[in-house]
């Protein structure tokens, strides 16, 4: 009898195991949340190691990670995209590297991964800004977490206010920017109401992707450059393939109510929009006051101005994708020895260099109609590789639309002739100097010398260069004086 006993019992012992193993592996399995369709959530959507290193760096970050539904959650591969070479490393479960497989989350609950990154900031080689993502992969559903880490010793404005009805997340920046090291933007950086941004002559402006400058209404912005040492703007990636690539930033935004901007002695490349001028306000003065400035290299548009106030002496809108320089919805403008040249060699572009419009149609499909009093370009160049490179979009049932070219050298197939049109000149080369690397200077050979009036020129006393606005008989066109 004990033998029988003892033989149920270990019977019974073993078929209690089994039923729990049984029963273990059947909620595993009914219990682990399939559906293709789920979306883990996480506390933040980006890590910003923020941290400016004055050695070699190690900062360590955390993120949470949430499972939303009532099963388990298998986490199929967590890892960064960078791999190894990557400068980041992650903690999942209590173990460092940069991969790892079947990750679970129990329903309704959370895990942390730790995130760290090294950098060396005094090598100059590194980009400003150093980015990698975090890749899940969870029932055939890939989603990412940003990891971005400044790269060098510079200044970093980031995005430390959250997202509004009106606005992305963002920064608020003002006062002085100094010249000492550069500045990196990243997200938009917002100029507020009754706030004013100074930025010295000599200042570096790295933007990253999508990066936007807004001065918004009732805000200023004072670019203060000098000859040889202009303010500049462009990129934040300094690799060879990328630091001359169109696109890489978003804009300069002159939000409409921005006053009394001025732009003397800057250097704008690389973006999508290099300079955005919205309506104007109330102010007597112009939105904008631009010169000796260049804006090229822009896969959008170099210059555009909706309905705004506007003076520009000495500057060069360069080549864009579409635009090079677009007045639109209105407006009053003064140009003075500028050079507009569209040499986009990127694609094929339809689109021509200069645009003037007075309308445009509303969301109800309505058209609004905004008078452009005043559209003056004097002694400027107006150019191009297409057969055409002016755009007069005057709206055919009224509205003002006043514009004048006087000594401009234009290319088009417009009759310039008759009104709005005074001593110009079309079709004849300018003879640019190499606009494929942004040098928009004549040479001697230029039909443009000595083709400018007095009237033009105004009180305009020298050239981008520095030289002196006459040095023949009469000023030269554009923003160069050759001497």
């Amino acid at each position: 009898m004990k033998t029988m006993r003892k033989k149920l019992s270990i019977f019974g012992l073993t078929a209690a195991m089994l039923i729990m193993i049984i029963a273990s592996s059947c909620r595993k399995e009914e219990n682990f949340n399939t559906d293709s369709s789920l979306k883990l959530e996480f506390s933040a959507d980006t890590i910003f190691f923020d941290t400016v290193f004055s050695t070699v760096g190690s900062v360590t970050l955390q993120i949470r990670v949430f499972n939303p539904t009532n099963d388990y959650v298998n986490i199929s591969s967590v890892r960064i995209m960078g791999s190894t070479a990557s400068n980041y490393r992650i903690n999942v479960n209590g173990m460092s590297g940069t991969a790892f497989q079947d990750v679970e989350i129990g329903p309704r609950d959370s895990i942390f991964i730790f995130a760290e990154v090294t950098v060396d900031p005094g090598n100059i080689n590194n980009p400003f800004v150093i980015t990698d993502s975090i890749e899940f992969l969870t029932n055939g559903n890939y989603q990412y977490v940003s990891l971005v880490a400044w790269g060098q010793d510079a200044y970093f404005h980031y995005p430390d206010h959250p997202e509004t009805q009106y606005l992305p997340a963002y920064s608020l920046v003002g006062g002085t920017w100094a010249n000492d090291k550069p500045h990196v933007v990243y997200g938009y950086a917002v100029v507020d109401e009754d706030s004013v941004l100074n930025i010295q002559a000599g200042t570096q402006v790295y933007m990253h992707n999508d990066a936007v400058l807004w001065v918004y209404d009732g805000g200023s912005l004072r670019i203060n450059g000098a000859l040889g040492n202009e303010v500049i703007f462009t990129g934040d990636r300094l690799d060879e393939y990328y630091k001359d690539l169109p696109g890489m930033w978003g804009k300069i935004w002159l939000s409409a109510g921005s006053i009394d901007n001025v732009i003397d002695y800057a250097i704008i490349k690389n973006g999508r929009i290099g300079i955005q001028v919205d309506t104007t306000g109330a102010s007597s003065n112009p939105t904008l006051t631009i010169s000796n400035t260049i804006i090229d290299n822009m896969s959008t548009a170099a210059f555009y101005a909706q309905g705004s106030y506007v003076k520009a002496e000495n500057c060069v809108f360069g080549s864009a994708g579409y635009y090079s320089l677009v007045l639109a919805i209105g407006g009053d403008y003064d140009f003075r020895h500028c050079s507009v040249g569209n040499y986009w060699t990127e694609s094929t572009r339809s689109t021509p260099a200069l645009v003037l419009n007075n309308y445009y149609e509303d969301i109800y499909g309505n058209i609004q109609i905004r008078d452009l009093t005043n559209a003056y370009f004097g002694n400027c160049i107006i150019y191009g590789q297409n057969a055409d490179e002016m755009l007069l979009d005057a709206y055919s049932g009224g509205g003002v639309f006043n514009f004048t070219f006087e000594n401009c050298l234009l290319r088009t197939t417009l009759g310039t002739s008759g009104a709005g049109y005074t001593n110009c000149y079309k079709n004849q080369t300018p003879s640019f100097n190499d606009t494929e690397n942004g040098d928009y200077s004549i040479g001697s050979g230029s039909f443009a010398i000595d083709k400018g009036s007095i009237t033009g020129t105004g009180t305009i006393a020298l050239d981008i260069a520095g030289n002196p606005r006459i040095s023949g008989t009469a000023p030269d066109l554009g923003a160069w004086e050759v001497q």
